[in-house]
């Protein structure tokens, strides 16, 4: 039998990597999380886009004020010239001008995960955006983190080793036997107007093994627990967003039983559209597995998004038509595509969406932007068609 000691790496170096590489994370919160501080959207729109926003004029906008149906625009005290209007004060407007962009209260609530058991395609880049989009066009949105990397938690303000208790914030308590019976103990506003949270942690990473230890001791199917639980708060939005684990696990079935539609995120590279093609083959047979014991599901939609495209790339160009010729109806028509813009607001734990300043004014930014919007209004536009209540004004617009 070999001796441990005989090998030149051991469990003590191993420790040791762990132990610095937490260093440098830690440093990193630091610098983002500053003790004591709370993020916050510096965004402000003026009267121009806030009235392009809302969906009425200027006038009207400024004949609110006068008459008292909005409150007096803040102006700067040297100037006189409005400071800008936050996107608490757009969604105001859209109250009082009755152009909320809200579903009926008879209309199903979009449960949309963004699902790919792979890591490393975008996923959670889609979940964020996504959510701040519909954000800004006055949705409803509650996201919920099911993945214990924790990296949406992270972007939505919240330091998931300091500010996130895995038996009170997260979905493992959920999961546990005799859990509670709805998510409203989980759910958190985020500096987003209009945009809550169900935070994650390394914690949740237990739940696999406590849910696969139920699967094979209670004759109920548990898969469906998440799907029950988001009916609990499901009427308090209009769009719940999912982002997933990146395998094939316990969590990652409850997402799929859970949806009502679904966003396949796909890099065009070889490797990526590989593990797509065997991503949609095993849920396809899983879910029909699942199907035998918790009855079938279906979706209002499911499509591919091709992600971190490179125009200059040839091989991303030649597999992206592979992608549509293969998934004619199934792609989607806009691309997300790499951006520099992308990674350096990651890297701050920032979204595009959230950027101010100097910063927004550049070329880089401009079409990262137009990129993010694409993706975001065809969402939008899918999820409208499940709303009988947006039908009409769905065939004004000339959608349907």
């Amino acid at each position: 039998m070999t001796d441990p000691q005989d090998y030149p790496v051991t469990l003590d170096e191993i420790d040791g990597l762990a132990l610095r590489a937490d260093t440098v994370i830690q440093r990193l919160r630091e610098r983002v999380f500053a003790p004591g501080s709370q993020k916050s959207l510096e965004l402000t729109f003026n009267v121009r886009t806030a009235a392009e926003m809302v969906g009425r004029t200027e006038k009207a906008i400024r004949d609110a004020e006068a008459d008292g149906r909005l409150p007096e625009p803040e102006k700067d005290p040297d100037t006189g010239r409005r400071t800008g209007y936050s996107l608490e004060a757009v969604n105001r407007m859209r109250e009082v001008f009755g152009t909320l962009p809200h579903r009926a209260p008879e209309d199903p609530a979009t449960v949309l995960a963004v699902q790919n058991f792979k890591g490393g395609v975008g996923k959670s880049t889609v979940v964020v955006h996504l959510a701040q989009y519909l954000a800004l066009k006055g949705y409803r949105v509650c996201v919920i983190d099911c993945d214990s990397q924790a990296s949406t938690t992270s972007v939505f303000g919240l330091n998931p080793d300091v500010d996130v208790d895995e038996d009170e914030d997260t979905l493992y308590p959920f999961f546990q036997h005799a859990g509670p019976e709805s998510l409203h103990y989980a759910l958190q506003a985020t500096y987003w107007p209009n945009v809550a949270l169900i935070p994650a942690n390394l914690g949740l990473y237990d739940a696999e093994y406590e849910f696969a230890a139920r699967m094979l001791q209670e004759q109920t199917f548990v898969l469906d627990r998440l799907r029950t639980g988001i009916q609990t708060i499901s009427s308090q939005f209009d769009v719940i967003l999912l982002d997933p684990p990146p395998a094939l696990g316990m969590i990652s079935l409850s997402v799929l039983r859970a949806a009502n539609a679904l966003i396949i995120p796909a890099p065009p590279n070889n490797i990526d559209f590989g593990s797509t093609a065997h991503f949609l083959k095993m849920m396809g047979a899983t879910l029909n597995e699942l199907a035998e014991h918790g009855g079938a599901r279906g979706y209002n939609f499911v499509k591919i998004l091709a992600t971190k495209m490179n125009d200059q790339k040839s091989a991303h160009q030649a597999i992206k038509r592979v992608m549509e010729a293969v998934f004619p109806h199934d792609m989607m028509t806009a691309v997300l595509k790499d951006s520099a813009e992308i990674d350096n607001a990651t890297a701050n734990l920032m979204s595009v969406y959230e950027m101010t300043g100097a910063a927004t004014r550049t070329e880089t930014h401009k079409r990262c932007r137009v990129y993010l919007d694409a993706v975001g209004r065809e969402v939008e536009t899918m999820i409208r068609k499940t709303w009988p209540s947006h039908h009409a004004a769905l065939r004004k617009e000339g959608i349907l």
